[in-house]
């Protein structure tokens, strides 16, 4: 109990100093994710092995459909379980694209898995990567005059980043806090100045929670919730929920605060193979400009049949 005690401490610690840390920014820049429950290694690198078969993931969302220049993003990621289970690793490779930005790059994350209870797993973990990052500025509509210095030449450039995070789960509930990268790997100070560019890229925090609750042997609810801080902007939150019908269908709703009502559905097609579709209804005034935002999601799983993947796979 004095363990349970002492790990639950280092959460809270580590959350209030993350919390702390969120002083200043502009906006927000990390892609985001409706169905982030199910592509939790592009939030928190701790989840890396979490459900302990080896785990390959494909998302596609295409954000604000009709509107020009709106967000897509790309992520293919694979994870597994190692070491007997004490640790994981995993790899995401990504595209995101929002107006005349684009970042591709990989990353590889390593996770430390240790058993606090009975049921209870705290992980810790880190991520490493490079990004791609490029401005394509001599292609921006409407800017003041083609020969405005400001817009003159392109920005390409490499760089690192590195992320952390905590995760702890149980058969049933899971709570996490990450910032996926602390290095601010886009847009710096530097480049805003040398473009006269008003924006800075703001660094990500993210709290995740969510637990499930078995009405009877067919009907199980899951009721989570997704919180992002971003350094200048108010806080948004995601909140959720799934009904799973005999371990085969989901069906959900999310309201993300001032932004989108959302509609999620999943299907577990084989034991293996899952399928997953979202779309967004926009409620910001952006509505009257877009037709709303799509997501798609696959997740294909090897050797679950020895695993407990079962028990665990709501999240």
């Amino acid at each position: 109990m004095k363990g349970i005690k002492k790990y639950i401490k280092i959460i809270i610690i580590s959350i209030g100093v993350m919390l702390l840390a969120c002083i200043k920014s502009m906006a927000q820049t990390e892609p985001m994710y409706s169905q982030y429950m199910y592509n939790m290694l592009g939030v928190n690198p701790a989840y890396a092995g979490n459900r302990e078969a080896t785990s390959f993931n494909i998302f596609q969302r295409k954000q604000w459909v009709g509107l020009e220049g709106a967000p897509q993003t790309t992520s293919v990621s694979l994870d597994q379980a190692i070491f007997n289970k004490k640790a994981g690793w995993g790899i995401q490779l990504y595209d995101d694209k929002l107006g005349v930005e684009k970042a591709d790059g990989i990353n590889l994350m390593t996770a430390t898995r240790i058993r606090v209870s009975e049921n209870g797993i705290l992980s810790g973990g880190l991520s490493f990567g490079v990004m791609n990052y490029r401005i394509d500025l001599m292609n921006v509509t409407n800017r003041f005059t083609p020969s405005d210095p400001a817009f003159y030449s392109n920005l390409n450039k490499w760089t690192p980043s590195i992320g952390l995070g905590l995760y702890y789960n149980t058969d049933n509930f899971y709570a996490g806090i990450s910032i996926p990268n602390i290095l601010k790997s886009r847009l710096s100070a530097f480049d805003a100045i040398k473009s006269g560019l008003q924006k800075v890229n703001a660094r990500h925090f993210f709290l995740t929670t969510g637990v499930v609750i078995s009405l009877n042997e067919d009907i199980k609810i899951k009721p989570s919730t997704m919180i992002k801080m971003v350094e200048g902007a108010p806080i948004e939150a995601d909140l959720n929920t799934n009904i799973w019908l005999h371990d085969l269908v989901s069906v959900g709703v999310s309201y993300r605060t001032g932004d989108a009502v959302i509609g999620m559905a999943e299907i577990q097609a084989t034991e293996n193979l899952r399928f997953g579709y979202s779309y967004d209804i926009t409620i910001s005034p952006l509505k009257y400009y877009n037709n709303g935002s799509h997501e798609f999601m696959i997740r294909y799983e090897f050797g679950n049949t020895k695993t407990k993947v079962k028990s665990t796979r709501y999240f």
